[in-house]
């Protein structure tokens, strides 16, 4: 606290009091009345103000009115010198802003006290105003970063999408449909197709453990290791002496892939898998399973099928075996590879949707057809939510099956 305004009607009280306060170091102004005292606020807003209560024209409860009611950039300590001592009268002070009383003759001993205590509340306001201040700072510089950082995912988000460039492909014998909906701005699901030759294509369904940024960017490298463009990045693959390429039995690509979380990523995510090799012209399906869900095959007469070996997620053990089973598709048939934010996406009270919850939505869309009934199962999963977000990663394979042999 330096400087302190000093109102008085009286020009011997404002001398013997600035007198006091001159002594002890403060910087005094001086005002006989209210509406002077509001100007030198105006031009040199005082830390404290001492005012008489009876003054002519604008008495002291106005003027401590008008005091409050300017702007300032820190608080003002404000106190009344007064010869009323009724508790009603000092409870009016009060509530027109007054901070403090004294009573009239002002002792000095008295005033240097109040003085004192208005220097440690002032102080207390100041550091907490300039604590406020830092936070607001702290707080800008965060959302700077939040919006940054938000419109990285935003890009992030738009890469990560452009893995599955193609939602649909009419391949003649079979129409195939892709769907990947992140429970954030990116996620750990992929999807994706590779042809294997002019009657045949591979399927792949994934679900990285964990969300966010770290599952997006080993999505990424899957996707590549999954090329449908070149065949010589896809482990899938094997080149021939002849320049050709032939698909690995599945079971060896998961145990390569396998390998190749542990052995060269350095890091502490796995993933579980579906990989399917699909023969287009006789409808046989072979399929390698690795902690994914279960396929789902509905027949063309509505008749579910949910069944397979399960196995180990991919990355998580050393030599782990993986188990290669087949499913045959017929005229109608479809097959629908899903992620487990599907199975597991939990209503109001925490239950999950799981296998029987699945058969009877995939049920009821037993007559909608390609992108049109996974866009109508993610509906459904919302009304089973409650229409909350779903809590992971969502992603959906459909392949229907027609019968007739086709070229890729």
């Amino acid at each position: 606290m330096k400087r302190v305004l000093v109102v008085d009607d009286s020009r011997l009280q404002r001398r013997i009091l600035s007198a006091s306060l001159s002594k002890w170091g403060f910087e005094v102004l001086e005002a006989e009345s209210g509406r002077e005292a509001l100007e030198i606020c105006r031009q040199s807003p005082p830390d404290l103000v001492l005012s008489d209560w009876m003054m002519p024209e604008m008495d002291g409860l106005e003027f401590c009115q008008a005091f409050r009611a300017m702007e300032r950039e820190s608080y003002g300590y404000f106190i009344l010198l007064t010869s009323k001592s009724e508790k009603g009268e000092v409870a009016r002070g009060l509530d027109n802003g007054a901070d403090d009383f004294l009573s009239k003759p002002v002792s000095a001993s008295e005033l240097r006290a109040r003085i004192a205590a208005g220097e440690r509340i002032l102080r207390m306001e100041r550091e907490l105003t300039e604590k406020n201040r830092l936070i607001t700072e702290t707080l800008d510089e965060l959302q700077a970063l939040y919006d940054s950082l938000d419109s990285d995912l935003l890009e992030a988000k738009k890469l990560q999408q452009s893995l599955v460039p193609e939602r649909y492909r009419d391949f003649g014998s079979a129409d195939l449909s892709l769907l990947l909906r992140s429970s954030g701005h990116v996620g750990g699901d992929l999807v994706g197709f590779y042809p294997i030759s002019d009657t045949r294509i591979g399927l792949y369904g994934i679900d990285v453990s964990g969300h966010g940024i770290s599952s997006a960017l080993m999505t990424a490298r899957l996707a590549g290791y999954l090329s449908s463009s070149s065949p010589e990045q896809n482990i899938a693959m094997q080149k021939q002496l002849d320049g050709s390429y032939e698909p690995l039995p599945l079971d060896e690509v998961a145990a390569k892939l396998n390998q190749l979380v542990l052995g060269e990523m350095e890091t502490e995510h796995y993933f579980t898998l579906l990989l399917a090799d699909v023969d287009l012209a006789t409808g046989r399906v072979v399929m390698v399973q690795a902690g994914h869900p279960h396929p789902l095959v509905q027949r063309a007469d509505g008749t579910i099928e949910q069944s397979g070996p399960g196995g180990l997620p991919v990355g998580l053990i050393e030599g782990a075996h993986f188990e290669v089973f087949e499913r045959q598709l017929h005229a109608g048939d479809r097959l629908l590879i899903l992620s487990d934010g599907v199975v597991e996406c939990p209503d109001a009270n925490g239950a999950q949707l799981d296998e029987e919850g699945l058969e009877e939505i995939i049920g009821g869309l037993k007559d909608m057809r390609g992108t049109n009934l996974l866009e109508a199962l993610i509906w459904k999963l919302t009304d089973f939510a409650g229409g909350r977000d779903f809590p992971d990663d969502i992603s959906a394979i459909l392949l229907e099956y027609q019968g007739d042999a086709g070229a890729i």
